[in-house]
């Protein structure tokens, strides 16, 4: 059973009280307010206060009219019970094959009601990344131009086949291959060694999975590549200063360098 509303209850005790005071003051008088209260609620309507249903001014006009007679208490629970007269029945809206579900019973509350992005520590390749290589990239270049205006990269002479050089080298970025030779089999300088690295630098990944970016907590990672780096750098370093004529080991400060850019 459906409530009336509280303002509404209210007005139906305003009229009770005023029709109980115009009926101890005398009866005559009561058709006049009946009508002067019947022409209050189309004055209120004009004000642009809120318009009354024609149901529950029947059911006040009912009341003033069972007070006026001496049934003041039925009336007010009559006005308190009453059912509201409903209107004409809507048809339920169904969507398609006649389904009846509600939208809020299809989508999950935690779509709706979850505003805020989830935060990652991932951003765009453009510009965060791009932008740093290619400053880099102009840094690099920069120093290869002055590194190449103050030291200089003429041709050699065509090459003798009767006359090997002593020391004969390779380019620098060969030269831990060319130590690794004077020190093991070719097989084992050329093919075991670095298949060895290279393999183990390929399973890197796989075996440390933390995936934090602080050095200080990549321990693993971060010795494995300055344990490659420096196992490299420090062949190349002995190939480049410390060999001599016939790939023999000499102190630069004593023999000299062997050396060419």
């Amino acid at each position: 059973m459906a409530e009336v509303p509280e303002h509404l209850l209210k007005r139906a005790q305003e009229a009770r009280e005023r029709a109980e005071a115009q009926q101890g003051g005398g009866g005559g008088a009561a058709p006049e307010s009946s009508g002067a209260e019947s022409s209050d609620a189309p004055a209120e309507e004009s004000a642009g206060g809120p318009k009354i249903p024609d149901h529950l001014l029947d059911r006040s006009k009912s009341a003033r009219d069972q007070a006026a007679s001496g049934g003041a208490a039925p009336a007010a629970a009559a006005v308190a019970t009453a059912p509201i007269p409903a209107g004409p029945a809507q048809p339920e809206p169904t969507g398609p094959g006649g389904a009846t579900q509600r939208l809020l019973t299809v989508v999950k509350s935690g779509s709706i009601q979850d505003v805020k992005a989830t935060p990652t520590d991932k951003v765009h390749v453009w510009p965060h990344l791009l932008v740093v290589e290619f400053v880099a990239a102009l840094i690099f270049t920069a120093f290869t131009l002055i590194f190449s205006i103050f030291v200089n990269a003429p041709l050699l002479e065509l090459a003798n086949f009767n006359e090997t050089p002593n020391p004969s080298k390779a380019p620098w970025y060969f030269l831990g291959l060319q130590e690794l030779l004077t020190m093991f089999h070719p097989m084992v300088a050329g093919v075991t060694i670095p298949g060895i690295a290279l393999f183990l630098l390929i399973l890197a990944p796989y075996v440390d999975r933390n995936p934090n970016k602080k050095p200080e907590d990549r321990k693993f990672a971060i010795s494995l590549m300055t344990i490659h780096l420096m196992f490299w750098a420090i062949l190349v370093l002995i190939g480049s200063f410390f060999r001599g004529p016939g790939f023999n080991f000499v102190f630069p400060w004593e023999a000299g360098l062997f050396f060419d850019l």
